[in-house]
């Protein structure tokens, strides 16, 4: 718990139900149930700061279980070719915290909040880690050549988002462009930056 959290519950009166949270929630390692959550998740939320606390948030995606789980203690995630920013990795090296924020919006409409440590791992260092053969294999096979390096998060805080205010959604057939220069299938430009930035 932060000292931001415990002073505002104090302020707010919440310690005994965020006590209640902690005790009856909040995991530091993943558990047999939500190891599985993460297998069938095609996407997820991650949050970043740089060293001075400046934030950022981003999005990622790719087919189900993409998010691996080595342990009940380590996650990794595949980085694929994006726009070169790098800013979630240029934070991690500044500042190794990080959130992962699942959220099934299909099926079971829950979240899974997960916090921790990451490091960047490049390919040719996946085989150096204590990663299960099968995991290997499945990296393999699913993902070939697509990650450019990788992302190892070493497992802080597990715990739920109540569904209560997460909508269910609706899978849509789209087709993938991944790692394409196409600015039309990128959709580079939406909000029109270019010509505000030349007013």
């Amino acid at each position: 718990m932060s000292r931001g959290e415990h002073l505002l519950q104090e302020q707010y009166g919440t310690t005994k139900r965020a006590s209640s949270f902690y005790e009856n929630q909040m995991l530091n390692y993943l558990n047999n149930k939500m190891t599985e959550f993460i297998s069938k998740q095609g996407m997820m939320f991650i949050s970043t700061a740089d060293s001075n606390g400046n934030c950022d948030s981003s999005f990622r995606a790719g087919s189900k279980g993409f998010v691996r789980v080595i342990d009940d203690k380590t996650i990794i995630f595949p980085e694929y070719k994006g726009n070169g920013v790098m800013a979630s990795l240029g934070n991690i090296i500044e500042n190794p915290h990080i959130g992962l924020m699942f959220i099934d919006f299909f099926e079971n409409s829950i979240g899974l909040h997960v916090n921790g440590k990451a490091a960047i791992i490049e390919n040719s260092e996946l085989s150096s880690f204590n990663i299960p053969e099968e995991i290997i294999n499945d990296i393999k096979e699913k993902e070939g050549n697509k990650p450019e390096r990788w992302v190892m998060v070493k497992v802080d805080e597990a715990y739920i988002h109540c569904s209560k205010h997460i909508p269910k959604l609706q899978h849509m057939n789209k087709k993938l462009y991944r790692g394409t220069e196409d600015e039309e299938q990128k959709s580079g430009d939406f909000f029109k930056t270019k010509q505000s930035m030349k007013q």
